[in-house]
Parts: C-alpha cells; structure tokens; sequence
C-alpha cells in the first residue's frame, strides 16, 4: 500500500505542529463521554504515574489529574506545542519533556502510557510500540488511541497534515504490533473511537 510506503520527516513534522500549535486548543474536537471510555479502557486511576507521548498542548492533563493520578510525564516533539502547554499547567505532579520520545531515557518507568491523537505521525511504529512496552511497569498498560473514527482521522489526515501522516492503521494490525510485547486487553474501533490498549 502506497500509505505505508511513505517516510516522515521528523523536522517536517516539528513544524508542522509548532505552526498549528497556536490554534490547536480552538480547533479541538473532543467528547467527553468518548475520552471517559479512552481513560478506563487505559486504566488511569488514582495513584498512577502516566506517560503522555505527543501530548500536544496537554489536552489530556486535565483528565489525568481528575482522575487524582501521581504524577504526568508529557513529551512532544514541538517546542510551540509544549510551551503552551506548559503555560496552562504548572502542577507540581506535571512535568513536561520537548523531545523524541524514541530518544529520550526516563529515569523511571510507568503505570500507563498513553498516545492520544498521535501515533500516525510515527514512522517506526513497531519499534515504538516494542519501545513503550519497555517502559511500563509489570501490569502496566499501553494505549493508542484517537477521540473520533479511524475513517474520519484518515480522511482529516489526507488533507494539509498528508505530508505528517501515515494514515491510521486498522485495530486489528495495531494489535499485531502489541501482541510480541503486551497482552491485549482492548481493540476497539468505531464510529466514534479508535483504541487498542496492552498490558504488560
């Protein structure tokens, strides 16, 4: 398939994020009852360390700590994205990270590991997924997922974001990237989300 045959450019990628950073809040869509599904179906729950890779301007932190988590490690790989997020958060619990998650070493592993909205900007998806499952702790769970349908994310992504963007594959092949690391426990797409979630 021609999807899978394209190559990213990591610098492409950073600016095209640092450009979209300033109105990327505005433009958010997001349900809450979706992201409520997302967040148990991952499992953050009170007390857990959480990874959030490509956390964007941080759309996610607000339900992380709902949810009264231990502590949020967010990372992106924009400069523009994490400092506007650092601006609307500075919880002692938060930290954020601008860097490539492929090459940062944390100094701790994590309870859940999250990638909302994201894992289509991700050349090496594999070696991502082998990579992240390594970093959890035992019973730790890793998910993958986008608040809105698989067929809507393709379609969003053909457009100005095409040059960033694989394309989002099916849950079944995602599944497949989990099952040599992680057991699966969740594989769900449909009208309104796309997850795939695995357990250390």
């Amino acid at each position: 398939m021609q999807q899978r045959e394209q190559r990213l450019n990591k610098n492409d990628v950073i600016d095209f994020f640092n450009q979209q950073a300033a109105q990327w809040d505005e433009h958010m869509i997001r349900y809450d009852d979706v992201i409520e599904q997302i967040m148990d179906n991952a499992r953050i729950s009170e007390g857990k360390d959480i990874l959030d890779v490509a956390c964007g301007t941080g759309v996610l932190i607000p339900d992380y700590l709902e949810r009264r988590v231990k502590s949020v490690t967010a990372i992106d790989i924009s400069p523009e994205m994490i400092h506007i997020a650092e601006s609307k958060f500075q919880q002692d619990n938060v930290q954020f990270i601008c860097g490539d998650v492929e090459k940062t070493v944390f100094p701790k592993q994590f309870d859940c590991i999250m990638i909302y909205n994201a894992f289509p900007h991700f050349e090496n998806q594999k070696g991502l997924i082998e990579y992240l499952g390594g970093m959890l702790k035992e019973g730790g769970t890793l998910s993958v997922a986008h608040g809105m349908s698989r067929e809507r994310i393709n379609k969003c992504h053909a457009g100005i974001a095409a040059k960033v963007s694989l394309g989002l594959i099916s849950e079944e092949e995602l599944a497949g990237y989990f099952t040599p690391h992680l057991e699966v426990l969740v594989k769900k797409s449909d009208d309104k989300m796309y997850q795939v979630v695995g357990r250390k």
